[in-house]
C-alpha cells in the first residue's frame, strides 16, 4: 500500500472487506480508523479557528504577502513574537531566531561559522522552507540578482538559508512599521 494519509481510507476499506483478515484485528483496526477521524475532524476545527483568526489580524495578513512566507508562517510569526519593537534591528531580530552565523572573531579578523540555531526551531524551520520555495521558483528577470548569483557560486541550501536570514528581518520591519510587502525594484 501507498504511503500518505490519503491512501489510509482506501486501506481501512479493504481491510474491512477482506475475509482473511482475523476479527480481533478488524476491530483494533476499526478503533484506530475512529481515532484518526477524531484527530482529522479536530485538525480541521482548528485548522478553521486559526483561519479565523488570520483574516482579523492585521499583523499576519502583511507578512503573508511576503515570498516564501505565506499564510501558515505569517499567523506563526504574529503568534510567537511578542513584541518586534523590542528588538533594535533586523540583525538582531534574525539572531534571537537563531538563524544568523555565529561569529567567532578576534583581533579585528571577521570569522563566521554556522548559524547558531538558538531561537525557535519552528520560525526557523518555516524561514528556511519558504526561502527553499523561492529558490525553487527562481528564474532570470523575475528574481532579485544578488539571489541569482548567489546559487551561481554556492549550493542551494546555504543560499536558502541566506535567503531564509533576509526573509527574517523582512519580517521584522514590517512588523515594526506595519507596512505591506512591496517588491524591491530590480536594478
Amino acid at each position: 500500500m501507498a504511503k500518505g494519509p490519503k491512501q489510509v481510507t482506501a486501506l481501512l476499506g479493504r481491510l474491512a472487506s477482506d475475509e482473511g483478515v482475523p476479527a480481533l484485528a478488524r476491530k483494533m483496526i476499526g478503533v484506530l480508523a475512529s481515532q484518526l477521524e477524531e484527530l482529522d475532524s479536530k485538525l480541521k476545527a482548528i485548522e478553521q479557528r486559526l483561519l479565523t483568526w488570520r483574516r482579523q489580524d492585521q499583523t499576519s495578513q502583511c507578512l503573508a504577502t511576503i515570498p516564501g512566507i505565506g499564510p501558515i508562517a505569517g499567523v506563526s510569526f504574529a503568534l510567537k513574537v511578542p513584541d518586534a519593537k523590542a528588538f533594535r534591528s533586523g540583525r538582531r531580530f534574525a539572531s534571537w531566531l537563531g538563524i544568523t552565523p555565529r561569529e567567532d572573531s578576534t583581533a579585528g579578523r571577521q570569522k563566521l561559522g554556522r548559524i547558531s540555531r538558538a531561537g525557535d526551531e519552528d520560525l526557523r524551520r518555516l524561514l528556511v522552507i519558504g526561502a527553499t520555495a523561492v529558490i525553487r521558483a527562481a528564474k532570470p528577470g523575475r528574481t532579485a540578482p544578488w539571489l541569482l548569483a548567489l546559487l551561481a557560486r554556492k549550493s542551494k541550501k546555504l543560499a536558502a538559508v541566506a535567503l531564509a536570514t533576509k526573509m527574517a528581518r523582512i519580517v521584522w520591519a514590517m512588523m515594526v512599521s506595519g507596512e505591506t510587502y512591496r517588491q524591491p525594484a530590480q536594478a
